[in-house]
């Protein structure tokens, strides 16, 4: 990828420290702290010791009935709580119970939601413990759904809203979150969310549901992790007409007005948080998240998910499915529907690690690689109308229309589906995928599950069982002539936790597409026997902190041989110290 925007940088790398990466200039200036405090005005936050009924009203320190008899003494708890002490683990078992008699999905959402709100660490606690059936409550598919229903479904602020309203004032917005220690931030302008298209502000539940995802999968521990929505307005016109959105009503603003917005917020941020804080861009429009990766990307530590960590989770899948496929990476053809931030982002990594394997040039692995997107298989001929992200993919062939006519003329090995449209792998495009593959690679990562090109069910009933197949969002084990297969899922949670984990740990102050290739590298080699007996190319989530912690020891490892890594010196053993600094949900005995 850093070939990919080094023409829009001008030439810098993300390793050549840009002299632009401090708010004053200057990189030996890393927090500029002391400007921020002698130039604005500072909030005054006070600190005190909770007790009494203040105590069950915060979320971080509310223990509920866990609360031991001398704790409830020394607390002014007496007669607040009923006299049963109950421990954590009876507490999950009745909260497990009560969540499983939602039928709703998104009920179940509003319930963790309101969990989160009162008891912070069972919240966490619950999450870990039962990750595999709480995932996709808490992250895709429900929270697309949340998404869209945010206005209606909102209680209290979760994260910060930084609207146009607040144009100058960003820094000051930013001094009025309570928390002064801020490791993670998640940033959304709500302009692409999931599948689902511009929610405007009320894709809010986006940076919220990754960051309860940092601190259960990844162990940032939840005081360090920030959730912002920039609201620019919407063009969502069903939304400016609803008495119950939460946000801007106007038209989406654009050009520089947006620009200088969003480049007030990034210089605010590091201004308040130092140079090691990591912004996670999340659910932009393509145009913007291009532009924005590879304007701040040599000045700020900046991740974007989309792009990014779509492109190390599925390539992680790449590589171990070579176990099944044969062959190494540069023997298989790969061919994508969508040309959007995903496929192109996922493109690149995969050339580069090509390149990396075979020490070809990126520009010579990326033939391997072919890109449909709406107006057919992108080709040399159409070179001069593409935007500049599609550009690298236009090789020479004769055009084809549609994306059936371009399997049979590619004949890849893997068809990737990043095209954000349900049902568009139809049977004889996976039919003609099967024809010329013993074990066709097909990977429908488009999310909600309504917008998977096609169905786990579906792959391997039109392949005979023959198909290797992942999906962005979950499906259910698929029983097909007596034999139970288990579809993968290509979910970013396998990666981003752990990714941003190990740039914590490390003090990284830039990310490096090599960082991205050793998450990768870090996930594959998950992968056990067992997974592939199964037809599996992605371990169960149910052991993804001991994934997390190996992604973010692969991660700080590189960050250290980069030398972008400013936690000194450096530990002996990563995978220990990165499993001995993740946060733990578990109640802590208060004096």
């Amino acid at each position: 990828m850093e070939n990919t925007f080094k023409e829009l940088r001008g030439g810098e790398s993300v390793l050549d420290l840009s002299p632009r990466s401090t708010v004053g200039g200057g990189v030996e200036d890393v927090y500029g702290e002391d400007r921020a405090t002698e130039d604005q005005l500072v909030t005054p936050w006070t600190i005190s010791v909770a007790s009494g009924y203040s105590l069950l009203r915060d979320p971080h320190h509310n223990k509920g009935l866990a609360f031991t008899e001398k704790e409830r003494d020394a607390h002014y708890l007496r007669g607040l709580l009923p006299p049963a002490v109950i421990p954590q683990e009876l507490q999950m078992k009745k909260l497990m119970h009560s969540l499983r008699q939602y039928e709703v999905p998104l009920h179940k959402y509003v319930a963790m939601m309101e969990l989160e709100e009162r008891n912070e660490r069972l919240f966490y606690k619950l999450l870990v413990d039962n990750v595999e059936e709480l995932l996709p409550v808490v992250y895709t598919p429900t929270v697309g759904e949340a998404c869209q229903k945010y206005g209606s479904i909102f209680r209290r602020p979760q994260g910060l809203y930084i609207s146009l309203k607040e144009k100058g004032k960003i820094l000051e917005v930013l001094k009025n979150w309570p928390e002064r220690t801020i490791q993670v931030i998640v940033v959304t302008d709500g302009e692409r969310i999931l599948g689902l298209g511009d929610l405007g502000c009320q894709g809010m539940g986006i940076p919220v549901g990754k960051l309860a995802l940092y601190t259960a999968l990844g162990g940032v521990r939840p005081s360090a992790c920030l959730p912002i929505t920039i609201d620019v307005g919407t063009n969502n016109e069903q939304l400016l007409k609803d008495e119950y959105y939460i946000g801007l009503r106007q038209k989406r603003a654009t050009g520089k007005e947006y620009y200088d917005f969003l480049h007030e917020f990034m210089t605010a941020v590091k201004q308040n948080y130092g140079e090691k804080v990591l912004v996670q861009f999340e659910d932009f429009a393509n145009h913007n998240a291009f532009e924005l990766l590879a304007k701040y990307g040599t000045t700020h530590l900046v991740f974007n998910d989309d792009i990014q960590g779509t492109a190390a989770v599925v390539l992680a899948g790449l590589v171990a499915s070579l176990k099944l496929l044969g062959g190494t990476l540069a023997d298989h053809t790969f061919l994508f529907l969508g040309a959007g931030e995903a496929g192109t982002g996922i493109a690149e990594l995969i050339a580069l690690e090509m390149s990396k394997q075979t020490k070809v040039p990126v520009e010579e692995t990326r033939k391997n690689i072919w890109l449909v997107d709406s107006k057919g298989l992108i080709v040399k001929s159409r070179k001069e109308s593409l935007q500049h992200f599609k550009k690298p993919w236009a090789h020479e062939h004769e055009p084809c229309n549609n994306l059936l006519d371009a399997v049979k003329a590619i004949k890849p090995t893997a068809l990737i589906g990043t095209s954000g449209v349900g049902k568009t792998f139809t049977k004889e495009v996976v039919e003609a995928m099967a024809a010329f593959n013993k074990k066709p690679l097909i990977m429908a990562l488009s999310n909600p599950t309504s917008q998977a090109e096609c169905t786990a069910e579906e792959a391997y009933t039109w392949t005979e069982g023959r198909a290797i197949f992942a999906s962005g969002s979950p499906f259910d084990p698929v029983e097909y002539n007596g034999k139970t297969y288990v579809p993968g899922q290509a979910n970013n949670a396998y990666i981003f936790p752990g990714l941003g984990f190990g740039l914590v740990i490390s003090g990284s102050i830039r990310v490096h597409d090599d960082m991205l290739l050793a998450a990768s590298e870090a996930l594959a080699g998950q992968v056990t026997q067992e997974h592939y007996d199964k037809g599996m190319i992605y371990p169960r989530f149910s052991t993804i902190r001991k994934i997390s912690a190996h992604i973010a020891a692969n991660v700080a490892a590189k960050a250290y041989e980069l030398g972008v890594a400013t936690r000194l010196p450096r530990p002996a053993d990563l995978v220990k110290y990165a499993e001995s600094c993740m946060y733990s949900p578990n109640y802590r005995t208060y004096r």
